[in-house]
């Protein structure tokens, strides 16, 4: 081998070789691996020459064909000293680092990198700073080098013998090349100035013989712990010889008799009882403190303490169970009939799967309440789980065993509070369910509900059949349309609509003061209400479908009553009409009554809001301009298309009714629903809309007792709409006299309770001029007057007819 090479002082060209997870320093010796033809080039053309290769360090390891721009730009200019040639194709060079060097620019890129470059270097001279830096790097590399194990004692003597410290850096950066980061190393070869490259050095060691303390920390813990445990499992092997040689049964044997006949007593079947022995098989086998043993006693546990075979006696007296529904709840006849129909055929039919019932109604209406008493009914157990805001498919499934902590779904867990296989099990808030990326609860839910399915449950903890088709399901509802289709279609749906005045009069008498007085420490004696109270709390002081504000109110007027009382005043309180704002408080709402007089370009909706039916006037005016129909009071886009072809019908049909056929051109209508910030949606309001915008064109009166509801299209037919019963009962409330029905919704008036159908008069309609036949009042129509417009700007008709 030839004479060392001079040292590089000066810009000069040089072969470069880029290293993947590696770097050189200066003065270190080390064998490279090189297999890439650029670099195997590079390797060729360094011998040919003067032995002298640049040796950079590729930013990114995974690059195989690195450009100039993934190659740090400070390297090690080194010199290869031997090459040998392996069978694999590789060639493994010995190189010794010189010095740094930066490279200024490629020069070529094939067959390898040439680069130039010009070597760095600054004195490394000792001083009293440096002298300290040295003497605390050599202790610090002698405590690493005692924490390690991994660095060969025999480099301590090559250490210790430096007296300079950016040498010192690089032998200590040469000797730690395995352990250092490749930033950390090329963070060293950046830094310059001899000083601080070995100030760095001593923060790098200082963070790694942290690393190392920390890790034996770790370690001595670790093998203190398995020395305890190991010295347990001996004492626990001594403590069953003992128990043996003494005849004594042990613990752990005592454990597994116990479930043995735990399972030998549930009445498993045939598949579970098989499973939950050989779970009980895999318990005995195990050491008692295993982490396993814990999952498989948690599992043992759910297993024999599920209803697989237990259920209750169903009360079949259909007589009975109705007396116990009445004495409940008032009304809600639907959901009653549907019990007695199910405990009739239970009468006939020995087998018989749980009917899956939902009950949908406003808030208030009893629906929770009502499940209830269904339990009570047929003497069965009641469970009851809250599915609002439920996202999370496990909620209803479980989570598989592997998971810490895992346990069965609600559904199972229900069905063990329950204790018995035929509960009646309620689910509520279904239309709240809610889905993310954990799953759909309510997809889950279709096994669950589905008659055809539930039989065999599998829950994801168990994996086992569980019989589910024995349970009564209710689920209760606000509404159907957030329900999933297919979910809804698994289900035997029930409508519960809002109560009649009458309805909330009579369940406050029989039910809910009954309930709320003796809460409040009063006796019945002490409170008097009115009927004519009661009916002013029910229209002025509660907006509700259900009964829940009106028992709040209920509640208030006894907290005042018994403060009377305890201040001493004498006699009951008496409630009336008028002392009524003395205990509640002045009104809080207006009641929607019919209008005084018929007015032109007023027509009366009936609408069915949260609080159950409800009159809504619709006003249009008509003023001078271009046509324009505009729609106010927050409609919905169903409710404005509504309104589009009622007016398009009424175009159409003009000269039939009396309008000019040219009023389009002429005049802008302005149609009104009032109380705005309420959001309004639907087509039953179509007709309606008709007769207002027809009233205030031929000016003449909409009867003031007339209310209407129906979808209507282009050419005049009255559609059905919903909510017939709900929509009447609030015609009645605001004192009209006639209801303009569809014609198609005569078999919705069965619904209708008797008092109202013999106070209202529904007529039935098919077409549009029904409808207006009956609203409007007076004999013929005529056309609208121009004296009843205001005057009109010369300037604004130019361009229009008349």
């Amino acid at each position: 081998m030839g004479p060392r090479p001079e040292p590089v002082n000066h810009v000069r060209l040089f072969p470069l070789l880029p290293l993947r997870g590696m770097l050189v320093f200066p003065h270190m010796v080390v064998h490279l691996e090189v297999g890439r033809e650029k670099s195997v080039a590079a390797v060729e053309e360094a011998l040919a020459n003067d032995r002298l290769i640049v040796l950079a360090s590729q930013r990114e390891t995974r690059q195989d064909r690195p450009d100039p721009s993934d190659i740090h730009e400070i390297g090690t200019i080194a010199e290869v000293k031997q090459l040998i040639k392996l069978p694999s194709g590789t060639i493994r060079v010995l190189v010794e680092g010189i010095a740094r060097v930066r490279v200024h620019h490629y020069v070529a890129e094939e067959p390898c990198f040439r680069v130039r470059a010009e070597e760095l270097s600054m004195p490394d001279e000792g001083s009293s700073q440096a002298g300290a830096l040295m003497r605390t790097a050599v202790h610090q590399y002698e405590q690493y080098m005692k924490l390690s194990k991994r660095i060969p004692a025999e480099t301590m003597a090559s250490v210790t013998a430096e007296d300079r410290p950016g040498r010192l850096a690089d032998i200590m950066a040469a000797h730690l090349h395995g352990v250092l980061k490749p930033e950390d190393r090329q963070d060293l070869l950046e830094a310059l100035d001899p000083a601080a490259r070995l100030e760095l050095a001593c923060q790098i060691l200082g963070r790694e013989i942290e690393i190392l303390e920390l890790e034996r920390r770790i370690s001595s813990r670790v093998r203190k712990q398995m020395e305890k445990t190991q010295k347990e499992y001996y004492l626990r092997e001594q403590i069953k010889a003992i128990h043996k040689e003494l005849g004594d049964k042990e613990d752990r044997t005592s454990e597994v008799d116990e479930y043995r006949q735990k399972i030998a007593d549930a009445g498993l079947p045939p598949e579970v009882e098989e499973r939950a022995l050989r779970e009980l098989d895999r318990l005995e086998k195990m050491p008692a403190m295993a982490a396993e043993a814990v999952v498989v006693r948690t599992y043992l546990d759910w297993i024999v303490g599920l209803p697989w075979s237990l259920q209750t006696e169903d009360r079949l007296d259909v007589t009975g169970a109705r007396g116990i529904l009445d004495e409940d709840h008032y009304g809600l006849e639907k959901p009653k009939e549907r019990i007695l129909e199910y405990l009739a055929i239970r009468q006939l039919a020995k087998e018989l799967r749980g009917p899956i019932l939902c009950f949908v109604g406003p808030p208030g209406t009893g629906k929770t309440s009502v499940a209830r008493s269904v339990a009570r009914a047929l003497d069965r157990r009641f469970v009851r789980i809250s599915l609002g805001g439920v996202r999370d498919e496990a909620e209803i499934r479980g989570h598989r065993r592997t998971y810490v902590g895992a346990l069965p779904g609600r559904i199972l867990q229900g069905m063990r509070r329950a204790g018995s296989r035929n509960p009646v099990f309620l689910m509520d808030e279904v239309d709240k369910l809610a889905s993310d990326f954990r799953g759909d609860p309510a997809a889950a839910l279709l096994e669950v509900l589905d008659p055809e399915q539930n039989h065999a449950f599998s829950d994801h903890y168990l994996e086992l059949p569980f019989d589910l088709s024995k349970v009564l399901f209710i689920t209760t509802a606000n509404t159907s349309h957030t329900i999933p289709r297919p979910l809804l279609d698994r289900m035997e749906v029930i409508n519960l609509p809002g109560y009649t005045e009458d309805e909330k009069v009579a369940i406050a008498l029989h039910h809910l003061l009954p309930r709320v007085v003796p809460e409040h420490g009063l006796q019945q004696a002490n409170l008097e209400i009115s009927e004519g109270a009661l009916r002013a709390i029910i229209r002025e002081y509660t907006r509700e479908a259900g009964v829940r504000n009106l028992e709040r109110e209920l509640a208030t007027a006894c907290r005042k009553t018994a403060k009377e009382i305890v201040e001493g005043r004498p006699g009951p309180a008496r409630i009336t009409t008028s002392n009524l704002h003395l205990f509640l408080g002045p009104p809080r709402f207006r009641l929607s009554l019919a209008e005084k007089s018929d007015e032109v370009g007023v027509a009366t909706a009936v609408a069915v809001t949260e609080s159950g039916g409800d009159i809504m006037p619709i006003e249009v005016t008509v003023m001078r301009g271009k046509g324009t129909l505009l729609l106010t009071g927050k409609l919905g886009e169903v409710m404005r298309e509504s309104a589009q072809a009622a007016f398009s019908y009424i175009r159409s049909r003009a000269r039939e009714l009396g309008i000019e056929e040219n009023f389009h051109e002429r005049y802008d209508l302005h149609v009104h629903i009032p109380e705005g910030a309420m959001p309004k949606e639907g087509p039953s309001a179509g007709i309606a809309m008709a007769v207002a915008v027809t009233s205030a064109l031929s000016n003449r009166p909409v009867r003031r007792d007339v209310a209407m509801t129906g979808e209507i299209t282009l050419r005049g037919r009255v559609l059905p709409v919903g909510g017939v019963k709900e929509k009447a009962l609030g015609a009645h409330r605001a004192g009209m006299k006639t209801m303009l029905l569809p014609r198609e919704n005569e078999k919705d008036l069965e619904e209708v309770p008797l008092p109202i159908r013999q106070k209202l008069e529904f007529v039935l309609v098919d077409h549009m001029d029904q409808v207006l036949e009956l609203a409007l009042a007076g004999s013929q129509p005529v056309a609208f007057p121009e004296e009843a417009l205001p005057p009109v700007r010369p300037e604004l008709t130019q361009g229009h007819p008349g």
